[in-house]
């Protein structure tokens, strides 16, 4: 049975305001995906690159920001300092631009050059950290800046705190109901602050008990998955609770990159790099659950944000073919 409309996280906003436009995103059956595979195998992106801040991460931000205010520890006279991949950071650097905060951010230096001009276009302050401790590097130094100056800053914390998975409770899980009409069979999506994954499986096992859901990561602990962590060997989230994962599956660099051509040239879909991992990880669902007789299968997946922030990235340039 299909839940009701997801609400929006913020449900006061004018209409036509910047803020408004978060969540509501569209969910694309990629056809081609299932094409070679017996039965009626399904499976559907979550469009969240039509987020006015181009990522899934605009919906934890703006909960994060509200949560925020709704506690008094964020205000004008404080400035937003988190620990960020990228996406996030831009969401917070966009809805603290329309509501009249400063932003720090730490991220690694390795992050794309489109994400960093972004994040300065917004007007954010960034602390560039070593490329080689990935997203765990910017956490850490974010601490030390927070523990020296606590009064200085609201820091949300996106790693640990519970407005970041409910934002996915809230909407984006009731979305994914709604929009299949209560048929999602199959749910996964790629582990970073794991957030979605958490808040979506939580409103999955309460609202459609019998739906898998799969969490995906990379296969190892250096890898090109931008955003996305490595658990065994990664500053596990607070948030995270291996628990509901029905499963997890390994994802290699090369399988995404090559994903990402392959939904631009198949699909018209230019995507991210951890969207190409997620539709890697939703097509080997599907080959399995073709090859166990399951041939009626929903699977929803993620499409977390566009190409935009990667098109300088080298492996648009490879020569390998999809």
């Amino acid at each position: 049975m299909a839940a009701a409309a997801a609400p929006r996280l913020y449900p006061h906003a004018d209409a036509t305001s910047v803020l408004a436009q978060i969540g509501h995103t569209p969910l694309l059956r990629l056809a081609t995906l299932t094409a070679d595979l017996p039965g009626n195998i399904e499976i559907y992106g979550k469009a969240e690159y039509f987020n006015p801040g181009g990522s899934v991460k605009d919906r934890p931000a703006l909960n994060m920001i509200l949560d925020g205010e709704r506690t008094g520890r964020l205000n004008p006279q404080r400035t937003l300092l988190d620990a960020t991949s990228g996406n996030t950071g831009i969401a917070y650097a966009m809805i603290a631009a329309a509501r009249g905060y400063q932003v720090k951010l730490c991220l690694p230096q390795n992050a794309s050059p489109e994400r960093k001009r972004i994040l300065k276009a917004y007007g954010a302050e960034l602390v560039l950290t070593d490329p080689g401790s990935g997203s765990d590097g910017a956490i850490r130094e974010c601490r030390k800046i927070y523990e020296a100056y606590p009064d200085r800053y609201f820091y949300p914390d996106q790693y640990n705190n519970p407005a970041n998975w409910k934002a996915h409770y809230e909407t984006t899980g009731v979305e994914i109901i709604d929009q299949t009409a209560g048929r999602v069979t199959h749910f996964v999506a790629g582990l970073g602050t794991s957030g979605t994954f958490t808040g979506v499986a939580r409103r999955l096992r309460r609202d459609v008990p019998g739906a898998q859901c799969i969490s995906m990561q990379p296969a190892t602990p250096f890898h090109g998955l931008e955003g996305l962590k490595h658990m065994p060997t990664a500053i596990v989230p607070g948030i995270y609770e291996e628990s509901l994962a029905d499963e997890n599956i390994w994802i290699e660099t090369e399988h995404a990159y090559r994903m990402v051509k392959r939904a631009a040239r198949r699909e018209g879909l230019l995507i991210g790099i951890s969207a190409g991992a997620n539709m890697v990880a939703a097509r080997q669902l599907a080959e399995r659950c073709a090859a166990s007789g399951e041939t009626n299968a929903v699977i929803v997946t993620v499409l977390c944000d566009g190409a935009d922030k990667y098109l300088s990235d080298h492996f648009w340039d490879d020569k390998d073919t999809d």
